[in-house]
């Protein structure tokens, strides 16, 4: 599974006009998952991304996590972060997941999130969507839970 994860003061997603889902501040996941991805990598990914130290404490240090500071998370589906693009023009997609895992995942991945006690909104699975958001630093990370940094 691949994530770009933002630091948002404010974030939505609209879906032919209307606003699927929206939060006030905490974390943007754009969410893709690749072939081969299972729960664990949803486990991974989820408890990485709620605890990651990314907001700013009493000192303004990034020190407290999604969970210490409150804020909320805003889950869209965005298959074509697994595209390859070493070869030609064309991306190709072949490393994505069937929609149905990708789904199932992605699914997963949000009621987890929930049942974490994690206020959790989101964007429509394949649907043509608009995200607007203020990137709060600007603090953007990507993680893969299949790749070593």
């Amino acid at each position: 599974m691949r994530a770009v994860i933002q630091r948002v003061s404010s974030a939505r997603v609209e879906v032919d006009g209307v606003v699927s889902g929206a939060i006030d501040g905490g974390i943007l996941v754009l969410l893709g998952v690749a072939a081969g991805d299972g729960v664990a990598d949803v486990t991974w990914l989820l408890d990485k991304i709620i605890n990651l130290r990314i907001f700013p404490d009493r000192e303004g240090k990034m020190n407290l996590s999604l969970v210490d500071s409150g804020g909320a998370l805003l889950a869209v589906s965005q298959f074509t972060l697994l595209a390859d693009c070493r070869k030609g023009r064309r991306p190709g997609f072949s490393r994505a997941a069937t929609a149905e895992l990708a789904r199932e995942l992605y699914q997963l991945f949000v009621d987890k999130a929930r049942a974490a006690g994690v206020v959790t909104a989101t964007g429509v699975f394949q649907a043509d969507m608009q995200v607007h958001l203020v990137n709060d630093g600007p603090v953007t990370m990507l993680l893969d839970s299949n790749k070593e940094f």
